[in-house]
């Protein structure tokens, strides 16, 4: 979206579109609003108070007046105080809510994204843009827009005080501002391109971590520890070198100003002691309250440009956490829900493929009968896993149409498509929990003893009775500390519980051993019981038995038929079969 609009000092749209987010807590930003313009007011006052009392209770002594006047300040500092507290901890406060929110709305709407998003995008990218991007947004609150709001007030205010008090000193002390404004441009304009190469190498670097830390085994395996760790220090390079860009406009800009600052004092004391020395109505008090109105107003500017810098990190990365909320390449779910969904699976003329005019399956049209196990077989790349994707909607056809009760599979709402089809895979995905929450998933209409019921139907209670905790036994990230045989049991039991009318088995035994394979062949004839179930088979010892068997190759149907059809047409399935028994037999 608004990512590209580099030359922009400040992206508006992008800052009004952050602000909606403030919304509900539109009271709290209020207090915070008024606590901001108080303190604009309350700091400058002080100088001038100082001024009066010098020139009126310490030049000419009034011990009573000085000490009252005294108190008044220490007073008006305690209010500063209390206002500041209120003021910080608000804009702070609505941040971390606005966080919450946005981080909520992005994370939701990453559910919602078709399988083809994900495809494309590094995990580790995601993850910069779901907390690190969204992170930075809570500073346009807690240091940015309020905090610019509040410095802007006080430099004014400062200004207008400083003609009050003297228009010939109010000048002499502004006659650096040309020079600091033009230094402050430099700084804003350089900044935001910094900012903006940091956000990137951050996202960069998080992708490598994360895509190179899940492939572990693969570094380990073919010794390539050196090699992946010179290409680490590379980005990480990269990343240093991004922040130490942005610090070089820091470490230029900030001594400017103090240069700046000091000439202006000096210039003062110059000017305001030579007349005090001539008598030409200079007072002392005047010059204590121009040196302290100097610092005041120098140090609104420094802040605004600091403020300004973390306003545009803040814009920078909500920019790219609105592209992704941005992204609609999502599946739009219909609106139907049948009472009963046990049907034909119907696949008519369908053409689909992952990337365009690279077609993986080809006018593909054949029939899974309902409560039948069915099975797939093919090459590697043939087209199996496809036909899994495209009925579970992971992904939508090109051309064709793939019907269940003589229906669309676009017309039925997703929610209850996906709650009728079970999908097992070859390699079962864990989160790093107990058992029970992997087999539940929080479900919360699932209860324990439903859970432990479903456990002993398929021959699985025995297995988790022996792990330490039993079902509160922590599986570690992606199940590691259980065997595949294991992980593939935990499997069948989460989706026996759910009772799906589909069950797909996508070569859930393929690397088992041969007694886990006994304990999950069971499990599998109790689970695809008074169900459709379609197999895509590695082992073809393992569906000899099917209803109906199709084989593809390159995309398309090339047989069809059961084992003892398709083994009397000595064709592709009879190879295919040979070649298996050969394999085992040697």
């Amino acid at each position: 979206m608004s990512s590209n609009r580099t030359g922009e000092i400040l992206d508006l749209q992008l800052l009004k579109r952050v602000l909606l987010y403030a919304r509900p807590y539109k009271l709290h930003f209020i207090i915070a609003a008024i606590s901001a313009i108080l303190l604009s007011v309350l700091g400058p006052i002080r100088p001038l108070l100082i001024n009066y009392t010098v020139d009126n209770f310490i030049v000419i002594p009034n011990q009573k007046k000085l000490l009252d006047f005294s108190i008044l300040i220490f007073s008006l500092l305690i209010l500063e105080g209390v206002i500041q507290f209120f003021y910080i901890y608000l804009s702070t406060w609505i941040g971390q809510h606005v966080i919450q929110d946005i981080r909520s709305n992005v994370y939701k709407h990453i559910l919602s994204l078709r399988m083809r998003y994900f495809d494309n995008t590094p995990i580790g990218n995601l993850v910069t843009r779901t907390i690190a991007d969204v992170e930075t947004i809570s500073d346009i609150f807690s240091q940015g827009i309020l905090v610019i709001i509040a410095e802007l007030l006080k430099l004014i205010v400062v200004v207008l005080l400083m003609f009050y008090t003297d228009w010939k000193l109010a000048i002499i002390s502004m006659l650096t501002i040309p020079v600091l404004i033009f230094a402050t441009g430099w700084f804003k304009r350089n900044i935001k391109a910094a900012f903006q190469q940091v956000r990137q190498k951050v996202s960069d670097l998080n992708t490598f971590v994360q895509e190179h830390i899940v492939g572990m085994h693969i570094v380990q395996i073919f010794n390539r520890e050196n090699a992946e760790y010179k290409k680490f220090k590379a980005i990480n390079a990269m990343h240093r070198d991004a922040h130490l860009k942005s610090i070089f406009y820091y470490a230029v800009f900030f001594p400017i100003v103090e240069v700046l600052s000091a000439i202006s004092i000096a210039m003062i004391i110059w000017y305001g002691g030579k007349n005090i020395l001539l008598l030409q109505g200079i007072t002392v008090g005047e010059i204590i309250a121009f040196i302290l109105y100097i610092h005041m107003m120098f140090r609104p500017i420094r802040q605004l440009a600091d403020r300004f810098n973390i306003l545009q990190m803040g814009i920078v990365g909500s920019s790219r956490v609105f592209k992704v909320l941005d992204n609609n390449d999502y599946l739009k779910s219909g609106g139907l829900i049948l009472e009963d969904f046990r049907a034909d699976i119907i696949f008519k003329n369908v053409n689909f493929s992952y990337k365009k005019d690279q077609l993986v399956l080809n006018n593909l049209s054949f029939t899974i009968p309902s409560g039948k196990l069915f099975a797939i077989v093919g090459e590697t790349g043939a087209g199996k896993t496809s036909i899994i994707n495209l009925i579970s909607r992971f992904y939508d056809i090109q051309d064709g149409e793939i019907k269940i009760n003589d229906i669309n599979i676009l017309d039925f709402n997703l929610e209850f498509l996906r709650n009728n089809i079970a999908l097992i895979q070859q390699d079962v995905f864990l989160f790093s929990d107990t058992i029970y929450n992997n087999i539940t998933l929080y479900d919360n209409t699932i209860s324990e003893d439903q859970v432990v019921e479903a456990a002993k139907d398929i021959g699985v209670h025995d297995f988790i009775n022996r792990l330490p905790n039993k079902y509160d036994f922590i599986v570690g990230e992606r199940g590691v500390t259980l065997s595949s045989g294991q992980r593939q049991l935990i499997a069948f039991l989460r989706v026996f519980i759910r009772n799906p009318k589909i069950l797909i088995l996508d070569e859930a035994t393929s690397s088992i051993d041969s007694t886990s394979e006994k304990a999950i062949q069971e499990a599998m004839q109790k689970i695809s019981q008074n169900r459709t179930t379609i197999v895509i088979a590695h082992r073809l010892s393992t569906i000899v038995d099917a209803d109906k068997i199709i084989c593809l190759k390159k995309g398309k149907l090339v047989e069809m038929g059961t084992h003892k059809d398709l083994i009397n047409m000595n064709g592709y399935y009879y190879n295919l079969y040979n070649n298996m028994l050969r394999d085992n037999n040697s």
